[in-house]
């Protein structure tokens, strides 16, 4: 699911490459599809993909990194290549939990 995703996101991100992005579509592309790669390699034990797991990121048959977890994909690798595959999964795992914890409350002024 994690690789089918980052494949999508690869080529939404191919079909965007133009001259005037100084490379940033296209280096995005290849970062996503190292990741890509990076998961053929990867099993359900891993503490990553046990950390998106249980923020929920494989409900319902299909990867959902959440609104940030998808903000981090998509500018993954768009303005300089620094990081690999397993800073990319450990962004996106993080990102998942801090949507798992709910929203401080301010005490209402009397």
């Amino acid at each position: 699911m994690l690789a089918e995703y980052l494949r999508s996101c690869a080529r939404w991100r191919l079909d965007r490459a133009d001259e005037a992005d100084g490379g940033g579509n296209a280096r995005s592309t290849l970062g996503l599809l190292d990741a890509v790669a990076y998961t053929q390699n990867m099993d359900d034990t891993e503490r990553v993909v046990v950390r998106m797991g249980i923020a929920g990121c494989f409900a319902l048959g299909r990867f959902n990194p959440g609104i940030e977890g998808e903000w981090i994909i998509r500018c993954w690798h768009y303005e300089n290549s620094e990081g690999g595959p397993a800073d990319l999964f450990d962004a996106i795992a993080t990102a998942a939990e801090r949507g798992l914890v709910p929203a401080q409350r301010t005490p209402a002024s009397p």
